[in-house]
Order: structure tokens, then sequence, then C-alpha cells
């Protein structure tokens, strides 16, 4: 599936960039040494000055791409949301039984690629991991109605809407699905944390994954009519 799904190209609101980092070598260079970066020493660690020298560029060019290090975890998130939308449409595409497509969308939001899958210059595994545990520092700040006005947060409404539509299409009835999708989206970023890092705050256990498990019991019995 990566393989058809990498041929589409992925593109995102320009309120994130100054110039598309896609459209040339210098950009993709930034996007996979921030990927890598981000990834090795976390967010708040993460400055233009280190990425820089990682890439053996200058900070000035950096920021002829991008005017801060948030905007750049905007990119970064909602190029993974975009991607992931892209995905659930060829998982689900020609599968009639809505409940099938939801398996599919549950299976999905719960497993994690590998650092051996990329899609041009974003290692899939490093940005899966950027977005488990760091993606809510894009919304969870002060200027969150501002940047949202800028709709740097439509690929995760798109992807939260779509599995959003297979549960009314279940239960037209049930009067929560966007708060269901979202909350086991979010849920199981922090569960796959707390399985890694806090341990007795889960029954996730270091590699094992009962994610999907959970929450596909969570999400059936919920929409059950």
């Amino acid at each position: 599936m990566l393989d058809i799904v990498s041929s589409i190209h992925i593109q995102l609101n320009d309120s994130m960039y100054i110039k598309d980092p896609e459209s040339s070598e210098l950009g993709k260079r930034i996007i996979g040494g921030s990927i890598d970066l981000i990834h090795e020493i976390g967010f708040e660690q993460f400055t233009f000055r280190k990425l820089s020298q990682t890439i053996s560029s200058t900070e000035a060019s950096i920021y002829r791409y991008f005017e801060s290090k948030h905007k750049l975890l905007l990119y970064l998130t909602a190029w993974y949301w975009s991607f992931m939308e892209c995905q659930l449409a060829f998982l689900t595409t020609n599968v009639e039984d809505p409940n099938d497509r939801l398996d599919r969308a549950i299976r999905l939001i719960t497993s994690v690629a590998s650092d051996e899958e990329f899609y041009r210059v974003f290692n899939l595994g490093k940005i899966t991991q950027i977005v488990n545990y760091e993606s809510m520092k894009s919304y969870l700040i002060k200027e969150v109605d501002e940047v949202n006005k800028d709709g740097a947060f439509i690929p995760y409404k798109k992807f939260v809407e779509m599995i959003s539509d297979i549960i009314e299409e279940i239960n037209p009835a049930y009067p929560y699905p966007h708060m269901l999708v979202s909350t086991a989206i979010e849920g199981a970023h922090l569960q796959r944390f707390f399985g890694e890092h806090l341990p007795r705050l889960t029954d996730v256990k270091k590699g094992e994954d009962y994610l999907y498990d959970f929450y596909k019991d969570i999400i059936i019995k919920a929409i059950k009519k």
C-alpha cells in the first residue's frame, strides 16, 4: 500500500511555511534533518541552530523556509495527518461493510510504522513517534485560535471526520462520533508514551501492543445500537 500512497503528492496549507520545503534539495534536507533531530532530542531541545549544524547549513537558510520551530512542527504534524488520510482512503476504498472499514481505521490509528519505512524524505517511524510525543504542543498553545484560522489543523480534522462518517453510517443515532474518534487517537498516543516511559499508568507493555484490542473494544461498545 505504501508504494501506491507514495505516488501521491501531499500538498499542505502554505500558511505553515514561507517556502515549500519539498520544492528544493535544501528544503528536503531541512525536513529530513528536523525529523531525525526532534526524534533524537525532543521538541523542547530542538533549535534551528542545532538543525543547521546537523544538515551543514545556516540558520538563515532555514528561516527562509519556516519562520519558527513551531511552524515547522505544524508542518510535520499536518503532513502526517494528510498521509494518514491517504492511507485510510486506500484501506477503505471499495470496502462495502462499514464495520470492516471501521476495523481498518482502528488498526491504522493504533499501529506504528517502522524506521525502515520512508515516504520521500519522511521517515515514517520517526515522524509517527514525533506525532505521538509532540503533536499536542502544536495546538495546546495560547495562539491556537489564530493558528486554526490559518487552516493548520485541517488535515487532522479531515482524518477524524472520515472515521466519524463511518461511525455515523453504522449508527446514525450515536451522538459523539468526533469526540470518540479524537479521544481514541489522542489516547493511543498517550498510552503508547506511557508504555515506553510511565508503565504503571497503562497496561501496554514495551514490545507489545494492546492498543488495537483496547480501542476496538471501547469504540464498538460505545456505538452499539
